[in-house]
């Protein structure tokens, strides 16, 4: 296996990981989020993580940045829902 392979493989890996370190920030979202909100962020995850896993070897620099996608995501949908939709903890 070439450098270049190996690269490719700890940038992907390293994507994956961080979506994995994302998803304890949407598994509490249901502290300030009513549920049909946490149900779409979840299965926004797995979205990702699908993604992810098909892209893996394909475009692993695509898989690096899933997790920044995924908490700019988050982040947004709880500032919104806070300011817009009145959601508290």
């Amino acid at each position: 296996m070439d450098n270049r392979r190996i690269l490719d493989r700890v940038v992907a890996t390293l994507g994956v990981l961080g979506l994995f370190g994302v998803l304890p920030f949407f598994v509490a979202a249901g502290l300030a989020a009513p549920l049909w909100a946490v149900v779409l962020l979840l299965a926004f995850w797995l979205v990702l993580l699908v993604v992810a896993i098909r892209q893996f070897t394909r475009r692993p620099w695509l898989v690096l940045a899933l997790p920044f996608v995924a908490a700019a995501v988050w982040w947004l949908t709880m500032t919104l829902g806070e300011s817009v939709l009145g959601w508290q903890a």
